[in-house]
């Protein structure tokens, strides 16, 4: 018999689709046993009835064999004249004392400890996955953007008792070393079509290791120093994402982009028709608001293309979408219709041209975000410790700091330090200091968004969920979406439309475009309900690369 049963399965992988290594393993076991069993069954029969002269029925068999091996007794056959037929019990015997071993090792002992030895016995069956090694975030965020989004993957993690836990929460992962051939092997690298490398400095080696593993995988590494960024591409990383730095970058942009007056807001136009973010702050009238209760329906002089919702962009925008302080609507109408709009979602401060933004925190997203503002603008920066580049030296949770930071005459705050308890003091000393004042901050706890707003922020973006929202787009294809800049409005013949109302034309929302309206005899037509005719113009707003693919389409 096998020294170790667990062993001779470990690698069953059987035809049935959804099931674990475990589940494959108890299957694979109790065919084994039952096939063992019914060929006793016969032979043990045969020997009755031709050395013993003993006609029996095979059942009858079937249960001095299950009696023998599990020794509940030793059949009602005993004794045996032949001598083969002794020894053929004796083995028999000794068959289901190595059995029952066997059974207790494979079944018994890991079901009353409750986890397996070995946490890859939990994993279903992959083909097509993404390979993560290691993941130095909030773990629980980004698998469960890969399990809402349909991505299959193997987490392998470092830690042992974080990898029980997760596996025990119903994750698939495994622990080991991500930096290593075996764990690589375990995680079914080879089947594989992604690999997502977070392990800091060890990235590099990560990398390395699974290129010899697989050369066709697409890498992405994810670093927190973005000067990484041309040696990971060097060792085979395909997309280097840097999360802090993004998330800066886009502080930044929104600052700019919302600051502004109508008049220099940049909006994006074709004719009279302009599409413009329309950002819900805490204060307004839309905070709490679902996207059906807003009154776009019906609306001849704006139309909801869609929104910033948590930092993801939704277009379309689901109805029942509900508008948190963190949303930011993408709106097309005339330009009246706009302003009224902004002035409805801006709460009690009105929208203006920022001419001096407060920057806090100078790590990489600092830099970012003081990359991403408009020459023009008057940049102070604060951080703890004195570097290049640090324009006040000090606590940004010290409300001497922000007066030195001259806060009372700035138009916006940036808070991109590292701890979100620091961040959130800074957020709440800065709004008893001066409430005329637009407050953009980032937040690594995905959970510390809503504390940001109650606090006094107008924006938040949490690293988490973007890192993770970011991730799950980067493996499955799809283009990361920027803001404003990156939608586009463009003006086309209604003759493939002709005959539908403006609503029923509208195509499916995973298309990543929308029609806007009708443009007829130069007037603007935005009710879902407007027919078109062959003569209109349709105009339909979207990222670049679905506008080129719908223009494609037409083509």
């Amino acid at each position: 018999m096998p020294s170790n049963w667990a062993d001779l399965f470990r690698d069953v992988d059987g035809p049935i689709p959804g099931l674990t290594r475990r589940q494959r393993l108890v299957i694979a076991y109790a065919g084994v046993v039952l096939a063992v069993i019914v060929a006793y069954s016969v032979l043990y029969n045969y020997g009755m009835r031709t050395l013993e002269g003993r006609n029996h029925s095979l059942f009858r068999s079937f249960q001095t064999v299950v009696e023998t091996m599990t020794t509940t007794g030793y059949g009602a056959d005993s004794p045996w004249s032949s001598p083969i037929m002794n020894v053929y019990v004796a083995f028999m015997q000794l068959t289901g004392v190595a059995i029952g071993f066997a059974t207790l090792r494979v079944l018994v002992i890991p079901l009353f400890e409750r986890a397996p030895l070995d946490l890859s016995d939990r994993l279903t069956a992959k083909d097509d996955h993404v390979v993560i090694c290691e993941y130095r975030r909030d773990t629980g965020v980004l698998l469960e953007e890969f399990r809402r989004l349909g991505v299959d993957y193997v987490l392998i993690e470092s830690d042992p008792e974080e990898a029980k836990r997760l596996s025990d929460d119903g994750y698939q992962v495994i622990h080991g070393d991500p930096e290593t051939p075996e764990s690589l092997d375990r995680a079914m690298i080879g089947d594989a079509s992604a690999l997502v490398a977070d392990a800091g400095d060890r990235n590099a080696s990560v990398i390395l290791t699974a290129r010899r593993h697989a050369d066709d995988l697409k890498v992405v590494a994810v670093t927190d120093t973005p000067d990484h960024e041309p040696a990971l591409r060097e060792v085979g990383a395909d997309t280097v994402l840097s999360p802090h730095a993004l998330i800066g970058r886009r502080l930044g942009q929104k600052a700019g982009v919302w600051a502004e007056s109508p008049e220099a807001a940049g909006d994006a136009a074709v004719g009279d028709l302009r599409i413009r973010e329309v950002l819900v702050r805490r204060n307004g009238a839309l905070a709490g608001v679902a996207i059906e209760d807003v009154g776009f329906a019906g609306d001849s002089d704006r139309s909801l293309v869609g929104a910033w919702v948590d930092g993801e962009l939704e277009l379309p925008v689901e109805p029942g979408t509900e508008l948190t302080p963190n949303s930011v609507l993408i709106v097309a109408g005339t330009e009246d219709a706009l302003d009224d709009l902004q002035e409805v979602a801006a709460g009690i401060r009105p929208s203006r041209r920022h001419s001096a933004v407060i920057v806090a925190g100078v790590g990489t997203g600092g830099r970012a975000a003081r990359e991403a503002l408009a020459d023009e603008t008057d940049v102070t920066t604060v951080d703890r410790r004195e570097a290049r580049g640090v324009d006040v030296v000090g606590d940004v949770s010290d409300p001497r700091t922000l007066e030195l930071a001259d806060i009372e005459t700035a138009s916006a705050l940036v808070v991109t330090v590292d701890d979100d308890s620091t961040a959130l003091l800074a957020v709440a000393i800065a709004r008893t200091l001066t409430d005329d004042l637009e407050i953009l901050v980032r937040v690594d706890d995905t959970a510390k968004s809503p504390t940001a707003f109650d606090a006094g922020a107008d924006y938040a973006l949490s690293t988490q969920r973007v890192s993770a929202r970011l991730l799950a787009r980067e493996v499955r294809g799809e283009d990361v979406l920027t803001p404003v800049e990156q939608l586009r409005l463009v003006r086309i013949d209604a003759a493939p439309f002709a005959g539908r109302t403006l609503g029923a034309a509208q195509p499916d929302p995973a298309s990543g475009y929308v029609l806007v309206g009708v443009e007829r005899g130069g007037e603007l037509l935005l009710d879902d309900g407007t027919g078109i005719a062959d003569g209109d113009a349709v105009i339909v707003a979207g990222t670049d690369v679905t506008i080129r693919e719908f223009e494609r389409e037409l083509a």
